[in-house]
C-alpha cells in the first residue's frame, strides 16, 4: 500500500483510551491548555546560568512530527530552538527546529518571510533588524496553542500564521495593499551555522523544489562537533502565481569557515548583503542561496505556502505534501492538527488542580511528543546510516535521541503510553548501529550521525527497561550484541573507574549501564555475561574516598585528584554539567548499596535533607538540588527508599509548585528534548522510577485529584491505570492511607505489574506526615 506507513502513523495517533476520552469532565479541549511559550527563552541571566532556561520553540508541530513551523529570532550562538522570548524582531519560519537543547543547534531549515518593500537578501540582526529583512512584532500579537502560531510583524503589516502536519507546514501571511509584496525563503539558513550547498528548482508559476545540504563544514550541532550531516528536501507551493521572482545567491570566498563563529560575523553578512540577484531563474545550484516571489497585494489579502519536508529524497517532499496537504484551507489543516494533539494528550488525563496547573501538565506532555520524532516519508522510506535509501513497514525510522537526559523520565513516561514509539526507537537505533558499520548504540543521535554528546551508554538503558516492560518488536539478539559493544567500547578500566576529571559521571554512568546489561544478559538465558556484568555494576565504589566520606575523581595512576576549594560543590570536578555531591547520588541499581557506603541510613537520609535544605526555592541552577539538570532528577525519590516517604511526597510537590510555571519562564532548565517535561508529568501523576529497567516505580504526592493513565495493549493488559488523591490540597500533600484496587496498601511503591493490570490506587491525602509506606525493615527499600 502505497502509503501505508502515513496511514499506520496518523491512525495510532488516532487510536486513544476511548473509555477515557468519555470520561472527560471538563468541555475544554485538552490541546487547549497547552501553552507553547512555557519555556520558549535561551536567556542566561534569567537562569544565571550559561545554560540558559527551556530552549523551546513556541511553533506549530504534530505529535512526534518531522516538521515543526515555528518564528526564529536569531542565528548562531547557544540559541538551539532559534527563538527567544526577549528577543525583539524575528527573520523568519523555518520548517525545522529542535527543543530544548543546547550545544548551538541545528536544523532551522528552510526559513520563509514575508516582506514588503526593497528586496533585501541578508536577515540582518537583533542589533540592526533594520539592516535586513526581519521584522519587529507586536509582542501582544503572539499567539500559540498546539498545531498553531501567529503574529503581527509592525514593521511590513503583515499578520503571519502557521500550522503543521506530520510531514508538511503551512504558512498563512495576511498583507497590506502593495505593489512591493515578496516571499522570501533563505535555503541557506541553519540554526547553528549554515547548509554549505543548496538547489531550486522553480516549477511553473506557483511552486519550487529543492534541496539543502547541511555538514559539520557548516557548524550545526555541537558548531560541526556534533556531526551531523544531512540533506533537507522541499516540495513548496503558493497559493497564488508570483509577478516575477528570482534567486538570490552570495559569493562567499572558496576556503572561508561557513561555522557559527563565520556565520555571525560581519564580514560573512557583508557578502550575504551583496549577494547577487538574479531574477526569473528556473534552476540553481550554490553555496549561499536564497529565493523571492515578488506579489501585487490588495488590503488583507491572503497568501499562503505549505511544503513537504523530506530528509530522503526530493521526490519524497513532494509525496509527503500531497499526501497531508491536498488543498489550501489553513483553518481545516490545523483543526486536523489540533485534532490529533486532542487525541494524544488524552492517553493521560487529568482532573482537579488550578487551570495554571492544568496548563503546565499538558504542556510538559505536549512536550514530550516532539521527540524523537519520526523521519520516515509517508511511503515508509528514509535515508540509513550507509547512506542509502530504506523501507519498510515495520516501523517508523525516529531521529533525535537525546539519551543521557530522556533515559530518567522521558522513555519510562512512553514505555507507559507510547510503547509503539519506544519500538520505534530501538529499531531506529540498532539499524543505525547496523548500517553504519559502527556496531554500537549512539547516546545522542541525530539524523544517523554518531555525535557522541554527552557521556554513558543510555541506550542500554533503554532497551534494558523496555525489553524488561515487554516491548519486544526489535531483533533482540541484534539489540544485544550491540549493546553488548558498545559496553565493550565505552566503559570503566580494569580497575572498575574512568580516571580524569569526568571520572566521577563516567564511573557511576557506566556502573548503572553495566547492570542494564545484567539484567539484559539475566533475561536471555546469558549467565555468563550476567555475573560478568553484575561484578562491574558494583565498580561505583571505586571513586568512593571513605576518608573524605564522598566521591572524588581518580588519575589515570589511580590516585584520588586534588579537591578544589568548593570541594564536592565544585562543578566539573570529576563530573559533567554538575558536581560531585549531585553525581554522588547516581547509584539508582543498588541504593542499599550506596547507602551502607554513605555510612548507613542516618547518614545518608542526613546527607540528603541537608542537600534539599540548602536548595533555593527558585531551583534555578545552584549547587545542591540543582533541577535544572539532569542527573539529580531521580534523587527526591530516594527518601522512599530511606523509609521516610513522606519527604519524597513533601520535596516533589515542592519541585511542582517552583520549578514549573506557566510562564515563558516556566522551566528552570534545558527542557533537552522531553526530559525535563516528564518528570513533571510523572511526578505529578505520582509515580517515578529510580532506576529504568527495573519495575518499580516509586508512589509520591500527585498534584491532581485524580489522573487516568491510558494503557498501550503492547505493554498492558488493563485498559487504563487510575491514582486519585482524596482530599488533595496545596496543604494536603501527605499521604495518609492508601488502597490499591480497594485492598489496603502500605508499600511506598508500585511494580510494572501492579500498573500493567490496570486498576486504581487511592491516595487519602493530609497536612502532616503519617506513618504510610514506612517498612519496619529499613533495609527492604530497593
Amino acid at each position: 500500500m502505497k502509503k501505508g506507513i502515513s496511514i499506520l502513523y496518523l491512525a495510532l495517533l488516532l487510536v486513544a483510551c476511548t473509555h477515557t476520552k468519555e470520561k472527560m469532565t471538563d468541555s475544554v479541549r485538552l490541546s487547549s491548555y497547552v501553552n507553547p511559550f512555557i519555556g520558549a527563552t535561551t536567556n542566561t541571566e534569567a537562569a544565571g546560568s550559561y545554560h540558559g532556561l527551556g530552549k523551546t520553540f513556541p511553533g506549530a508541530t504534530a505529535p512526534f512530527g518531522m516538521v515543526q513551523v515555528s518564528p526564529n529570532t536569531i542565528t548562531g550562538g547557544d540559541n538551539g530552538s532559534g527563538y527567544s522570548d526577549e528577543h525583539t524582531s524575528i527573520e523568519g519560519f523555518a520548517f525545522t527546529q529542535m527543543s530544548g537543547i543546547g550545544w548551538y543547534g541545528d536544523l532551522g531549515n528552510f526559513l520563509v518571510m514575508p516582506t514588503i518593500g526593497p528586496l533585501k537578501t541578508c536577515a540582518g540582526t537583533l542589533e540592526n533588524p533594520d539592516g535586513g529583512y526581519r521584522s519587529r512584532y507586536d509582542k501582544q500579537s503572539e499567539h500559540a496553542s498546539a498545531g498553531y502560531y501567529s503574529v503581527q510583524l509592525t514593521d511590513y503589516g503583515i499578520r503571519a500564521e502557521a500550522t503543521a502536519l506530520p510531514h508538511s507546514g503551512m504558512l498563512r501571511f495576511t498583507f497590506p495593499e502593495s505593489n512591493e509584496a515578496h516571499i522570501q525563503v533563505d535555503l541557506a539558513r541553519r540554526v547553528g551555522g549554515t547548509s554549505v550547498r543548496q538547489f531550486i528548482e522553480v516549477v511553473g508559476d506557483n511552486k519550487i523544489r529543492g534541496w539543502m545540504k547541511c555538514t559539520p563544514e557548516g557548524g550545526g550541532w555541537g558548531n560541526g562537533d556534533g556531526k551531523a550531516a544531512y540533506t533537507v528536501y522541499f516540495c513548496a507551493e503558493f497559493s497564488r502565481p508570483f509577478k516575477t521572482h528570482g534567486i538570490w545567491s552570495a559569493n562567499i570566498p572558496d576556503g572561508y569557515g561557513r561555522k557559527r563563529e563565520n556565520i555571525e560575523s560581519e564580514s560573512y553578512r557583508d557578502w550575504i548583503r551583496q549577494s547577487d540577484i538574479i531574477p526569473s531563474v528556473t534552476t540553481y545550484e550554490g553555496k549561499h542561496l536564497g529565493f523571492y516571489a515578488d506579489f501585487d497585494t490588495r488590503k488583507d489579502e491572503q497568501i499562503l505556502l505549505k511544503s513537504g519536508i523530506s530528509f530522503t529524497s526530493l521526490k519524497n517532499a513532494e509525496e509527503n505534501l500531497y499526501a497531508e496537504m491536498k488543498g489550501w484551507d489553513f483553518d481545516e489543516t490545523h483543526e486536523t492538527c489540533a485534532q490529533l494533539w486532542d487525541k494524544e494528550l488524552a492517553k493521560v488525563t487529568v482532573t482537579g488542580g488550578t487551570e495554571d496547573e492544568k496548563t503546565v501538565f499538558y504542556t510538559a506532555l505536549y512536550h514530550t511528543l516532539i521527540d524523537p520524532r519520526i523521519c520516515s516519508d509517508v511511503n515508509g522510506e528514509y535515508l540509513g546510516a550507509d547512506n542509502q535509501i530504506h523501507k519498510t513497514s515495520k516501523f517508523n525510522k525516529r531521529t533525535i535521541f537525546s539519551g543521557w537526559d530522556v533515559f530518567r523520565s522521558q522513555m519510562p513516561l512512553q514505555t507507559l503510553i507510547n510503547p509503539v514509539m519506544v519500538n520505534d526507537l530501538i529499531n531506529s537505533l540498532v539499524e543505525i548501529a547496523e548500517q553504519s558499520g559502527n556496531e554500537y548504540l549512539e547516546r545522542w543521535e541525530i539524523l544517523n550521525a554518531f555525535s557522541g554528546c554527552m557521556l554513558g551508554n543510555p541506550a542500554i538503558s533503554i532497551l534494558c527497561d523496555a525489553y524488561a516492560k515487554g516491548i519486544r518488536g526489535y531483533d533482540i539478539e541484534k539489540a544485544y550484541r550491540y549493546a553488548l559493544n558498545t559496553s565493550r567500547m565505552f566503559k570503566n578500566n580494569d580497575q572498575g573507574y574512568s580516571p580524569g576529571n569526568t571520572g566521577i559521571s563516567l564511573t557511576l554512568e557506566y556502573a548503572y549501564t553495566d547492570w542494564c546489561m545484567a539484567r539484559l544478559a539475566e533475561a536471555l538465558g546469558k549467565t555468563e555475561d550476567r555475573d560478568y556484568f553484575d561484578k562491574r555494576s558494583r565498580s561505583y565504589a571505586t571513586v568512593f574516598d571513605a576518608e573524605f566520606g564522598w566521591f572524588r575523581p581518580r588519575d589515570e595512576e589511580g590516585n584520588f585528584m586534588p579537591l578544589p576549594e568548593a570541594g564536592r560543590l565544585e562543578e566539573w570536578y570529576g563530573c559533567m554539567e554538575c558536581n560531585a555531591y549531585q553525581q554522588g547520588w547516581f547509584v539508582p541499581h543498588d541504593v542499599q548499596g550506596l547507602i551502607q557506603l554513605l555510612g548507613g541510613r542516618e547518614k545518608a537520609l542526613a546527607e540528603l535533607q541537608d542537600m534539599f535544605e540548602k536548595t533555593p526555592e527558585d531551583y534555578l541552577w545552584n549547587a545542591y538540588y540543582n533541577h535544572a539538570n539532569e542527573p539529580v532528577h531521580h534523587v527526591p525519590f530516594l527518601f522512599n527508599h530511606l523509609n521516610t516517604p513522606w519527604l519524597t511526597q513533601k520535596w516533589t510537590r515542592d519541585i511542582c509548585r517552583n520549578a514549573y510555571h506557566n510562564s515563558v519562564k516556566g522551566l528552570v532548565g534545558n527542557e533537552d528534548v522531553g526530559q525535563m517535561s516528564a518528570w513533571y508529568v510523572l511526578a505529578a501523576a505520582g509515580i517515578h522510577p529510580v532506576c529504568p529497567g527495573d519495575l518499580r516505580y516509586e508512589i509520591t504526592s500527585p498534584v491532581f485529584e485524580k489522573v487516568e493513565i491510558c494503557l498501550a495493549p503492547m505493554i498492558a493488559s488493563g485498559k487504563s491505570f487510575i491514582i486519585e488523591a482524596i482530599g488533595n490540597s496545596p496543604e494536603n500533600v501527605y499521604i495518609q492511607s492508601a488502597t490499591l484496587n480497594g485492598k489496603p496498601y502500605d508499600k511506598c511503591y508500585l511494580m510494572q505489574d501492579d500498573i500493567a493490570r490496570g486498576g486504581r490506587l487511592v491516595l487519602t491525602m493530609g497536612t502532616h506526615p503519617s506513618g504510610w509506606g514506612v517498612s519496619e525493615d529499613v533495609n527492604s527499600h530497593n
